[in-house]
């Protein structure tokens, strides 16, 4: 039937029906996880009298943009921990291990930078990691289920007893995973990075920063200015040292005494430069040239006069 109720007749044949329809804003990222999914299709249905209703259905992919050029995931994330080793196990003395991002929102592809500094204090060495860790949980008539696994990883090279190992800025690139899903009331996905040290005899120190894994990436011109800005900062102390009154220059004859004045104003021997003396303007640059600086004083030998109108220095 049309919009007004009436009935259309079709001939026999292909008949096609194009049409469209808005999405909401607020959907989900498609999913598949172990306990649940999120997926979407579109269905059709052909009512025929004295027949059996015909069924289509189609899926299609949904992707939820998430811009990481926003203040939240441009924000720096860093955080520290320490441990003790258990004394029976021939293994004393306490590890810690800070940890630095230079921002919580990534796109898959990306390389992370991991700033490092692990202490083993303790008298065995130790084995640090990064992993970058995906957590799907399920919401359910009150109830919760999560799994955790790890999306990739990397492994630094063991730091003897009593060293210190830091990284600047190790690698540890993001492979094709799915962005996040934070809105969602029935499933979320989330991901972390997780720095730890394999400590023998004693559970490993973690140490966990957010992530957000987006679709839109990192502007090329957007928000790197701040970070650089904070961490090549620009250090004005040394305007306090220049004094509010400036000491006027001394006189020439204080810097220069008369012998060597004289010595330096006599002009060069003929024989020495040959040709080059010929000629007006070897005679222009010795007047130029063994001409004494004027004399240094504070009062203008030039005064404005009072008929010449000031110029604006706006115009």
């Amino acid at each position: 039937p049309t919009d007004n109720g009436e009935a259309t007749v079709l001939q026999a044949g292909r008949h096609e029906f194009p049409f469209t329809f808005q999405l909401p804003e607020t959907l989900a990222t498609s999913f598949e996880g172990k306990h649940g999914s999120v997926r979407y299709w579109v269905k059709a249905k052909l009512h025929r009298p004295w027949s059996r209703v015909k069924k289509a259905k189609k899926e299609f992919t949904v992707i939820e943009p998430i811009d990481i050029n926003t203040p939240a995931l441009l924000a720096p994330q860093a955080g520290a921990k320490e441990k003790l080793a258990r004394a029976w196990y021939c293994n004393r003395g306490q590890v810690s291990v800070t940890a630095k991002i230079d921002r919580k929102g990534y796109t898959p592809g990306e390389v992370i930078p991991i700033f490092a500094e692990i202490d083993n204090c303790t008298s065995r060495a130790v084995v640090p990691k990064a992993a970058i860790i995906q957590t799907q949980t399920f919401i359910a008539r009150g109830t919760k289920k999560q799994k955790r696994s790890v999306v990739t990883s990397i492994t630094g090279d063991p730091i003897p007893a009593g060293k210190r190992e830091v990284w600047h800025g190790r690698a540890l690139k993001i492979p094709p995973v799915g962005p996040s899903i934070l809105q969602c009331r029935i499933i979320q996905v989330e991901y972390s990075l997780k720095v730890c040290v394999d400590i023998p005899g004693t559970s490993k120190l973690l140490l966990e920063l957010p992530l957000v894994i987006g679709t839109i990436p990192l502007h090329p011109f957007g928000s790197r200015t701040s970070s650089v800005s904070s961490q090549y900062s620009v250090n004005l102390d040394w305007l306090s040292t220049i004094p509010e009154q400036l000491e006027a220059p001394p006189e020439y004859s204080a810097v220069v005494s008369s012998p060597e004045a004289e010595q330096s104003l006599a002009p060069p021997c003929r024989s020495e430069l040959g040709d080059i003396l010929e000629g007006p303007f070897f005679a222009y640059i010795q007047e130029f040239r063994f001409r004494p600086p004027p004399l240094y004083s504070e009062v203008d030998p030039n005064p404005a006069s009072d008929s010449i109108r000031p110029r604006c220095m706006t115009c």
